[in-house]
């Protein structure tokens, strides 16, 4: 071989097929790194949502409770209610309390009618109206 011809082939060095493995490796695992904590992130954000709607659900039903000014309060109520183009299930329970005015009221809301899948319960106290009209 001539001498200018080696000393081309050694300023003309590449990467190896064992290099280019090992960054295709390394590229593959931070994509797939990047790729779970995006679908967490989307899984999380998702339950959230459902989260806070459930809430404005049991919300809007203890306060709905709470103008009625009902007493006794009635055990065992359910219902739905249309929130963000999703039908939500509510079940109410009430439970005596040591106090004979006052109850606790426990909102549970699903998003399937047999509460199979619950989202959340929101716990409330109501005590007994007042029958006078006066401060």
């Amino acid at each position: 071989m001539k001498p200018e011809f080696q000393q081309n082939l050694a300023r003309q060095r590449g990467m190896t097929l064992i290099e280019v493995m090992v960054a295709l490796l390394i590229f593959g695992l931070a994509g797939t790194a990047v790729m779970k904590a995006a679908t967490e992130n989307l899984t999380s954000v998702s339950q959230l949502q459902d989260i806070t709607l459930a809430t404005f659900v049991a919300n809007n039903r203890l306060t709905q409770l709470h103008l009625e000014q009902e007493w006794p309060i009635r055990n065992n109520q359910k219902g739905d209610m249309e929130i963000a183009e999703v039908k939500w299930y509510w079940q109410q329970t009430v439970t005596k309390t040591q106090e004979n005015d006052l109850v606790q009221v426990r909102i549970s809301v699903a998003v399937d009618a047999e509460y199979q899948q619950m989202v959340t319960d929101v716990v409330s106290f109501f005590g007994k109206p007042s029958t006078s009209g006066g401060l």
